[in-house]
């Protein structure tokens, strides 16, 4: 059962990396959209970033993770290897074809898959999934107020400054925004494989209670980083260009609203999608300059994907689930 466990961590750590490579999108897409950063500068200031956010902002969302989708007592380990595997099979396939998609839903969707294939619905923690569920529906409609709000603030206040002042102003303050969100990003995405690496040491017995390790931690916030460090320029153009043009002071805003929201469901251990947080604030930010900034079109086509994702990851982690236990 080690080598198993072992084998099941290192699939997890392999998500973590896919899911920083996808999801390092959401913390730079702004700041490179705007021409504050270049890419390789904006990628290596998220990964330091993503790195140290669980270390500060705490593991609840590792722990909901952990206890909040199926029964840990019930799940094993090779139940948690086929919704890994389905949660990485949607997230490659939607970073290949560059939507933004949340890997934490798929995460979520595939660990709920190998639990309805190998226990039944019954199993499922519905008190966590509503957690998640909520987080779904207020991550971008609160992204969206947030970036509306402070946007249309810095429009009203610095209405009479010279555009050119507030540009080169803005854009070095979101060089701070920009780290604020991949901080919050990593408290809130990078805790979610810690969850699962604690869940699989749980269920193949090498841990008596759930807790979180300090070499989990490291690991999962390392793995992490360097997924985004090799981020993935096709989901960055569809944050950073495709769904609206935005000036140094649209990125500040959507990057510190985006971080706010995460912030928030850090704190509270909600497995918050931090695709939807961000996107939500730079739709927002972007109408506050006009409705017609934002390529509503591009915008619908992302929400499509977000709706799929839970069912999808879902589909792909019980069709693995049941083709291993066919050999186990």
């Amino acid at each position: 059962m080690l080598e198993i466990a072992i084998a099941a961590i290192i699939i997890a750590l392999i998500f973590d990396f896919v899911n920083g490579f996808n999801d390092s999108a959401n913390s730079v897409a702004t700041v490179i959209g705007t021409r504050v950063l270049r890419p390789l500068q904006a990628v290596t200031l998220s990964a330091a970033a993503n790195f140290a956010g669980p270390f500060i902002f705490g593991v609840a969302v590792a722990t909901t993770i952990a206890k909040g989708i199926v029964s840990p007592d019930e799940i094993t380990v090779y139940m948690i290897i086929g919704g890994l595997a389905g949660a990485i099979t949607w997230s490659s396939l939607c970073t290949y074809f560059g939507l933004p998609i949340s890997n934490s839903h798929s995460l979520i969707g595939g660990i709920m898959g190998a639990g309805i294939a190998g226990l039944g619905f019954e199993q499922l923690v519905y008190g966590g999934l509503t957690k998640v569920f909520a987080g779904i529906i207020i991550a971008p409609i609160g992204g969206m107020i947030f970036g509306i709000a402070l946007a249309g603030a810095i429009i009203v206040f610095l209405a009479k400054r010279k555009p050119a002042i507030v540009n080169r102003t803005f854009g070095r303050l979101q060089i701070i925004s920009s780290a604020w969100f991949a901080l919050t990003h990593g408290a809130n995405d990078g805790q979610k494989t810690m969850g699962i690496i604690v869940l699989i040491l749980f269920s193949a017995n090498l841990i008596d209670e759930i807790h979180m390790p300090l070499w989990v931690i490291f690991a999962a916030a390392g793995a992490m980083g360097l997924g985004t460090f090799f981020g993935g320029y096709k989901v960055i153009k569809t944050l950073g260009v495709k769904v609206t043009r935005l000036r140094p002071y649209q990125g500040f805003a959507a990057e510190t609203g985006g971080g706010m929201m995460l912030a928030i469901f850090a704190i509270f251990g909600i497995p918050a999608s931090t695709t939807h947080a961000i996107t939500g604030t730079i739709m927002g930010a972007g109408a506050a300059r006009r409705k017609r900034a934002v390529r509503w079109k591009v915008s619908r086509q992302i929400i499509f994907s977000w709706v799929i994702t839970i069912p999808g990851a879902a589909g792909l982690g019980i069709g693995f689930t049941y083709v291993i236990h066919l050999f186990v």
